[in-house]
């Protein structure tokens, strides 16, 4: 859920089926609501990783067949995304 999703019909349908939403409301919202920074800060830092992963092609399109052989390379492009 982001930003874009953020009314509150779609807030109501994950609060149902047992999701927390963690987005923070528009700055324009006449009744804005509390939300988890410190979870939304995580769950913005996971999706840059994985936007970091993907660029690596060969995690992308997922070449190797052997599940190690690809756990493997995404260890390896961990490691490297951390020294860099």
């Amino acid at each position: 859920m982001d930003r874009a999703y953020e009314d509150d019909g779609t807030r109501q349908l994950a609060l149902d089926l047992g999701f927390v939403p963690v987005v923070p409301p528009k700055s324009n919202r006449l009744a804005p609501w509390e939300y988890d920074r410190e979870m939304y800060k995580r769950r913005n830092e996971i999706e840059r990783l994985f936007r970091r992963l993907k660029g690596y092609r060969r995690i992308f399109s997922r070449f190797e067949k052997l599940d190690v052989i690809f756990l493997g390379f995404v260890v390896f492009v961990l490691i490297v995304d951390a020294l860099l």
